[in-house]
């Protein structure tokens, strides 16, 4: 070899070698952060399509660290409740959101979770007025704007409560879609509302003229999934699944993902997001997978094909972040997890499955209304628990409601559909689970207790035997399953980090959601209230010190409030 030749092969390996060192080499923390969530993507859900994935989310699962044991630790797991927790790094009982709606004690109205009356909604697009007024934590977002960050926060979602609850009290931008309008967001008294339309005014123009020349429709893709199309018994009503479905509903098809990822896009292109001068972030809650799953089920045509359509819009995302110059990182879960409707779940092995009796509730006002001598039904049964009240469904005063309740969890207990009740009262005596325990063996207790607000949840919890629905046979158009129980297959989700460069790595220990806040604050230098439930996760990759460690034998602080010890405390 002549000193020529051998000079350049020693240039090309040296570039080689420091090529390979600098990717190597641990990354400067990133300058966009985008949390994504999947409404009601359990991780059932996703560990039955992982093997299908073929773009942005075999990206995820590929390249990413999959907690594939991710959890919603709670009891209630519904959507507001649910997404409160991802982003704000507390479980619900200390949110403020123990549920999607509740009944205000005074008035015996219901409540919804981000009911907010002195606003109004931008554009005359329709709904009631909504806002995080009820969030009583704050989120990664608003701990970075109240310690002087320069970054820029958006929330996008096909639902309120989806953008709302992640995006926080300080987001420079919230927003929802409604059909035939384009996406929406809420105006604070003294605010202009055109002013808060104006960042995805673009979108919305671009969205309108696409419907107008295209009407909205929905077709198979997969043949895999046509094969799933039958004819399903359910109550009096004879059930085709198939796509499109009998009634095709805009909010109930992929094109409402389509759509959102559309306005993530849209945000992340105008807003030049990770491109300024702090650290933005983006949260983007995608809400059809949650409707599909509702109104036909988990396993059939309609959901195989939405998790096909999931795995493209995520993809678009991940594309659009890599080319982010400031470097971004990717969060992925869910809200929930979800079943499939109890009749396709009793044909496919699980015979257990099945709505819930109808008559446990009359036999429960019944006997109630006579060991009490009351005139009204007190209880009131609503979602996953019952609230005590009176005329006009005001609740009971006390000591009364707290006797009434207490009966009727003596009443539940010895129901076959039941497998456990608790008073409201019980759960707010009830410690936190002892640290260092893996939320899948938290009591049954303990996850009641984690969706437990004074005043704003049902005055009994109530838990139904695994794999029972809280829901009558539903006429056409109705809700044909459902999610909120506080066992497993609603509670597991998928938690994925992602980043370009990152290589995949399987993390089987149990994480929760409440961790995701905390994980983030530290890698992006933001400091998090103390008093938040979840921990900080050491991810590697970046140019930041190790996570914190947490002291050994502390109890939280709640339980010192209340004179409770641990053993090794004692």
């Amino acid at each position: 070899m002549s000193v020529r030749r051998w000079i350049s092969a020693l240039a090309g390996l040296a570039a080689l070698t420091a090529a390979v060192e600098a990717m190597a080499a641990p990354k400067e923390p990133p300058k966009l952060v985008v949390v994504i969530s999947v409404d009601q993507f359990s991780g059932n859900l996703y560990a039955q399509y992982r093997s299908r994935f073929s773009k942005g989310l075999r990206t995820l699962s590929d390249q990413g660290l999959v907690y594939a044991n991710g959890w919603q630790s709670h009891a209630n797991t519904e959507t507001c409740p649910g997404h409160s927790t991802i982003l704000t790094g507390k479980h619900p009982n200390k949110t403020g959101i123990p549920a999607n709606d509740w009944l205000d004690p005074v008035t015996g109205k219901m409540v919804y979770c981000l009911s907010a009356p002195a606003n109004t909604i931008a554009g005359g697009a329709g709904g009631n007025p909504v806002g995080p007024d009820n969030m009583r934590a704050t989120t990664l977002g608003d701990w970075m704007k109240s310690g002087g960050a320069r970054g820029r926060v958006f929330g996008i979602s096909g639902k309120d409560r989806g953008a709302i609850t992640m995006a926080g009290h300080q987001a420079d931008g919230v927003f929802w879609y409604r059909e035939g309008f384009g996406f929406t967001t809420y105006v604070k008294p003294g605010e202009d509302g055109e002013a808060k339309l104006e960042p995805v005014r673009g979108i919305n123009a671009q969205l309108k003229a696409r419907f107008a020349a295209n009407p909205p429709s929905w077709t198979y893709e997969q043949d895999t999934c046509r094969a799933l199309e039958r004819d399903y018994q359910v109550g009096s009503l004879v059930f085709r699944a198939r796509v499109p479905p009998a009634k095709f509903v805009f909010d109930t098809s992929p094109l409402l993902d389509d759509v959102t990822v559309d306005g993530a896009l849209y945000l992340l292109a105008e807003q030049k997001l990770g491109q300024g001068p702090g650290v933005d972030i983006l949260t983007v809650s995608l809400s059809a997978t949650d409707r599909i799953g509702h109104s036909f089920g988990t396993q059939g045509p309609e959901t195989c094909e939405q998790m096909y359509r999931l795995d493209v819009n995520i993809g678009r995302l991940l594309d659009a972040v890599t080319k982010v110059p400031g470097g971004a990182i990717v969060v992925l879960t869910a809200d929930h997890g979800g079943s499939d409707f109890p009749e396709r779940s009793a044909e496919r092995g699980y015979p257990q499955a099945k709505r819930a009796d109808p008559g446990v509730l009359d036999r429960l006002n019944a006997s109630l209304k006579a060991q009490f001598k009351l005139t009204e039904d007190p209880a009131a049964f609503d979602g996953w628990g019952l609230f005590i009240v009176g005329k006009d469904k005001v609740r009971l005063p006390q000591p009364l409601r707290g006797k009434v309740a207490a009966a009727a969890v003596a009443f539940l207990k010895k129901e076959p559909d039941v497998a456990d009740a608790f008073t409201t009262e019980e759960l707010l005596k009830t410690p936190p689970p002892r640290p260092g325990t893996p939320p899948e063996e938290y009591s049954l207790r303990e996850r009641a207790a984690l969706s437990a607000v004074e005043g704003r949840s049902t005055d009994v919890s109530l838990i139904l035997q695994p794999g029972i629905a809280p829901l009558r046979a539903p006429s056409p158009g109705g809700a044909m399953s459902t999610h909120g129980s506080t066992w497993d297959y609603d509670r597991r989700v998928p938690i994925l980090f992602w980043w370009p460069g990152s290589e995949g790595q399987e993390r089987f220990f149990s994480i929760e959601t409440t961790d995701i806040a905390p994980t983030l604050a530290h890698l992006i230098g933001v400091t998090p209230p103390t008093d938040i439930d979840g921990r900080c996760l050491d991810l590697g990759g970046f140019a930041v010190a190790a996570c914190p460690k947490p002291a050994v034998g502390v109890a939280p602080v709640e339980a010192k409030k209340s004179g409770f010890r641990w053993p090794w405390e004692k």
